[in-house]
């Protein structure tokens, strides 16, 4: 049964390859908008919120670091992982990604090194390097080197938008050059209403794909609780957590549901450290 259970994932795996615009998608982005919903708030940004705008790391005033795992679409073979850190200097904020998505008969890796900082008071730019690469053993393998950059503008207290720039020069993936790399652009905006409420949207164009639109909000019903939720509108994909935070802790349950393929349980996990004196 399980080996019935792997065939059918690795070929729906090679079916993806083989259609260009799904294959974008991840390797574009490995974990949900979930993760990365505080990237255009003043008040509700965590470790993950540079993975959608490295701008967004130059706000951080603490080191901070987390980890999420999401089990996509109940199939251990599409887990997903990712940890993210950031650690505030005098000279600018630097950040640290790591994600891994599949398993040993098909994988996704990418790693990241990323640097933020403030230009005044209305303008914070970021910059990230990445490695990324896939490998399915009977298949094929191929990896490549990129980059990504993004802007966030404050224009208030509580209403920040910026821009996102993902791969802009293309490229192509391992010797053969014959996998292609997408390039995806960003536009996103956020509301702080309050202390406890924070909206946001996005809109994101990937190479040789439709527009889509993601969109959420968080709520923090008490000092120690808050909820997120949320949509993707390209996969009409709902999005929803509950978070628990205990001194520098902070604990996530989060989940996804995609209309056709199902549900997608998620787990992340949050530490802050002391604040740093720059």
């Amino acid at each position: 049964m399980k080996q019935n259970a792997s065939f059918i994932f690795l070929l729906f795996v090679k079916c993806i390859f083989c259609s260009n615009g799904f294959s974008q998608t991840l390797r574009y982005s490995l974990s949900m908008p979930y993760t990365s919903l505080g990237a255009y708030s003043t008040v509700q940004k965590d470790p993950f919120a540079f993975t959608n705008n490295q701008a967004a790391l130059a706000g951080l005033k603490s080191a901070t670091a987390g980890v999420f795992g999401e089990r996509r679409f109940m199939l251990s073979e599409n887990s997903v992982y990712a940890f993210a850190a950031a650690f505030p200097s005098r000279a600018g904020n630097f950040g640290v990604q790591v994600n891994y998505a599949g398993f040993k008969n098909f994988n996704e890796k990418k790693a990241g090194l990323a640097y933020a900082r403030k230009l005044g008071k209305l303008l914070d730019l970021g910059i990230q390097f990445n490695y990324y690469g896939y490998s399915i053993p009977q298949y094929s393998s191929a990896s490549a080197v990129n980059f990504e950059i993004g802007a966030i503008f404050h224009f208030s207290d509580q209403l920040n938008a910026g821009i996102h720039v993902y791969n802009p020069v293309g490229g192509n993936l391992g010797k053969t050059g014959d996998d292609k790399l997408a390039s995806a652009y960003k536009f996103g905006m956020g509301y702080d209403a309050s202390d406890n409420f924070y909206v946001s949207a996005e809109i994101l164009k990937e190479e040789d794909k439709p527009v889509t639109v993601n969109a959420g909000i968080q709520y923090q019903f008490l000092k120690q609780f808050f909820a997120r939720a949320g949509f993707i509108s390209d996969t009409g994909s709902g999005f929803a957590g509950f978070g628990l935070g205990w001194k520098k802790i902070r604990l996530d349950i989060s989940g996804s549901y995609h209309p056709q393929l199902g549900f997608s349980p998620g787990l992340l996990l949050i530490v802050h450290f002391n604040e740093s004196k720059q």
